[in-house]
């Protein structure tokens, strides 16, 4: 059976704690892990648990992770207040932009930045990675840094009031496929079928703006973990059974192949 969300806090001692100040902001980045960088991105509330498990996963398979903690608390489980709690400090901080259709949030400024740095520490190797949820579209703009190689787009959840929206600007959009065009890069993208915060008009959007340089990929419904707190949403992380022959632990297993690929 699959098990549900974890209860207790990891401790994430496997991981070194660094405080990183980028485009003149400063913030704590859990760092593990040899070989190519790939950014973990968390989706609400934070760092838990089962985004430290798909952490470890890539950086097992021979990846050094960078995970910055951009809201919540490293390591505490998910819960529903908790999730309100992040959800509530988000949406008075200046750096997400919930409701921008064609606006790019400004954090992403600062983790183009981590990209760069991450890049020049590994000796200038290209960057992959993945946002979630209420990052899951920065992966996306973060490509107008030279370093990002990779980028996966899981469960992109903003705008929130736009079922149709990118959460990128035309200007940044246009240039970031105006790249993956000349230097024939790809975008990976993952959400279930009856996801409501990521829907098929928000694929459809990617697509028209990004051709086939985008591919998009539909999980059933019937393969979310049922246990998960939320149904059809967590892509990799609280709706995936980690079994073999499940279609979210084979996402799993094709992002890191997709990494492996880009960032040879």
């Amino acid at each position: 059976m699959a098990s549900g969300p974890a209860k207790e806090w990891d401790a994430l001692e496997d991981f070194e704690r660094r405080t990183l100040t980028l485009a003149e902001k400063t913030k704590t980045v859990l760092v593990a892990g040899e070989g190519a960088p790939v950014i973990v991105m968390s989706e609400i509330p934070g760092i838990t648990p089962e985004v430290a498990r798909f952490a470890r996963w890539v950086r097992d398979a021979g990846f050094r992770i960078w995970m910055p903690s951009l809201f919540g608390e490293p390591g505490r489980p998910v819960s529903r207040g908790y999730a309100l709690q992040s959800v509530a400090r988000v949406c008075i901080s200046r750096e997400f932009y919930l409701l921008g259709s064609e606006r790019t949030s400004p954090v992403v400024e600062w983790l183009r930045a981590l990209a760069a740095h991450a890049s020049q520490e590994s000796g200038g190797k290209g960057v992959g990675a993945i946002g979630m949820c209420l990052t899951g579209n920065f992966a996306l703009a973060m490509m107008l840094e030279p370093a990002m190689k990779a980028p996966v787009l899981s469960q992109p959840s903003l705008p929130s009031s736009n079922p149709a929206g990118m959460h990128i600007s035309q200007r940044d959009v246009a240039a970031v496929r105006e790249r993956l065009e000349r230097e024939d890069l790809s975008v990976l993208a993952y959400r279930f079928a009856g996801d409501p915060l990521c829907t098929a008009a928000r694929f459809a959007a990617f697509e028209a703006a990004l051709g086939d340089r985008f591919e998009g990929r539909v999980l059933p419904d019937s393969a979310s973990n049922p246990k998960g707190p939320v149904q059809n949403h967590s892509v990799v992380t609280l709706n995936l059974i980690d079994e073999a022959g499940q279609p979210t632990r084979q996402a799993v297993d094709d992002i890191i192949a997709f990494f492996k690929w880009r960032l040879a």
